[in-house]
C-alpha cells in the first residue's frame, strides 16, 4: 500500500477523533488566540479554557487563551479587530459586551453591531433572587409584597452587570422598590448576603448552586424562560406572575465582521462540537450552566432579540458608564 493511500485511509479516522473538525471544517487550522476580556479564574476564563481543551487533538494547532481585562472589554475587542479576520484570533464575549455596551457608553472605539459577529454560543447562566435562610421573605410573593411596601436592598457584582440588569427588568415589570448595592465581584456579594447586610442578592447559577446545595441561601425565583435544570423546583418569574421578565447571563465567541462566511461556519461548527464533548458536558452539569447548539442564524437572532429588550431599558433607566 502506498503512503498516499495510507494517508487517505487515515484521514476519516482523524476527523472522527476530532468532532470539531468534522464536516470538512479545518478550524483551528493555525495557532489561535482566544481573547478573554476578564482576568484569570473568572467564569469567562474558565469556559474559554474548557473549550480550548476540548478543541485540542493530535495534529490540531493549539488554541491559546489570552486574558486582556479592561472595562467594557475594550482592550480584548481592539486586539481582535486589529488582527487578520481569518479565525486566528477570536473574542470571548458576553451579553454585556455585545448587547449592553452601546447603550452604556457614550463613546466606544468600535461598534459591536458593525464590527463583530456572534459566531458561536457557549452557555447560558440563569439568575436567581437569593435570600438567606433566616430571612422572613421565604417566597417570591412575600418578597414582592415587601418590596411594594418599602425599598429592599439587593446586591450584584457590579453596576450594569447582567445581574443588575435582570433585577432592573423585574423592578420595572413587577412594580417593586429595590435599592441596588453594587460590589466588586460575586464573593463579596455572597458574603454580605449570608451576613445579612443586604435583603437579597442576584446570583448566577454557578455561584448560587454551592449555597443552595448546602442550605446557606434560598432561591425565590429564577429569571430564565424555563426552570433551571440544576434547580428544577424554583419557579420562573413568568410562572410567578411577572410577564415579559426573562434575563440570563450568556457567553459566546465573536469574530470580526470582516471574517469570511466559511471561517464563521467553521468556528461555529467547532464550538458546537466542543460544547457537546463528554468532558464539557460533565463540567456544565457541575456548574449548572446550560448550553444550546446555535447556528449562525440563531446567533444573529439572539442578538436581535436581546437588543430589542435591553438597549431601550438601559436608556430609559439612564444608566451610563465611562470608557
Amino acid at each position: 500500500m502506498t503512503l498516499r493511500r495510507r494517508a487517505l485511509l487515515a484521514t476519516p479516522l482523524a476527523l472522527a477523533a476530532t468532532p470539531a473538525l468534522a464536516q470538512g471544517a479545518a478550524w483551528p487550522d493555525r495557532p489561535t488566540r482566544w481573547m478573554v476580556a476578564y482576568g484569570a479564574g473568572g467564569a469567562s476564563d474558565l469556559f474559554a479554557r474548557m473549550i480550548a481543551r476540548a478543541l485540542a487533538a493530535p495534529g490540531v494547532p493549539p488554541v491559546v487563551v489570552e486574558n486582556r481585562p479592561s472595562g467594557g472589554g475594550i482592550v480584548a475587542t481592539e486586539a481582535v479587530l486589529a488582527s487578520p479576520a481569518d479565525g486566528g484570533t477570536v473574542l470571548h464575549v458576553d451579553n454585556g459586551m455585545m448587547i449592553y455596551n452601546p447603550a452604556l457608553y457614550s463613546r466606544l472605539p468600535f461598534d459591536p453591531d458593525r464590527d463583530l459577529v456572534l459566531a458561536g454560543f457557549i452557555a447560558r447562566f440563569p439568575f436567581f433572587i437569593l435570600t438567606r435562610p433566616e430571612s422572613p421573605l421565604t417566597t417570591f410573593e412575600e418578597w414582592r409584597a415587601a418590596a411594594q411596601r418599602q425599598s429592599l436592598t439587593y446586591a450584584t457584582p457590579a453596576v450594569a452587570s447582567p445581574h443588575h440588569m435582570a433585577m432592573e427588568l423585574l423592578r420595572v415589570r413587577a412594580g417593586v422598590q429595590v435599592e441596588h448595592v453594587p460590589y466588586r465581584g460575586m464573593p463579596a456579594v455572597l458574603q454580605d448576603l449570608i451576613a445579612g447586610r443586604v435583603d437579597c442578592a442576584i446570583a448566577d447559577v454557578t455561584n448560587a448552586l454551592p449555597l443552595l446545595s448546602t442550605n446557606r441561601a434560598r432561591a425565590l425565583v429564577t429569571f430564565g424562560a424555563a426552570r433551571v435544570r440544576a434547580v428544577p423546583d424554583v419557579r420562573t418569574a413568568t410562572e410567578a406572575g411577572i410577564a415579559d421578565c426573562v434575563a440570563d447571563g450568556w457567553q459566546g465567541v465573536s469574530l470580526s465582521r470582516n471574517a469570511a462566511p466559511e471561517v464563521l461556519a467553521r468556528v461555529n461548527a467547532a464550538v458546537r462540537a466542543a460544547m457537546a464533548t463528554p468532558e464539557v458536558t460533565r463540567q456544565l452539569a457541575t456548574t449548572g450552566a446550560e448550553t444550546e447548539p446555535m447556528s449562525l442564524a440563531q446567533c444573529a437572532d439572539l442578538i436581535r432579540r436581546e437588543n430589542a429588550v435591553w438597549r431601550p431599558l438601559i436608556r430609559d433607566l439612564g444608566i451610563r458608564l465611562e470608557s
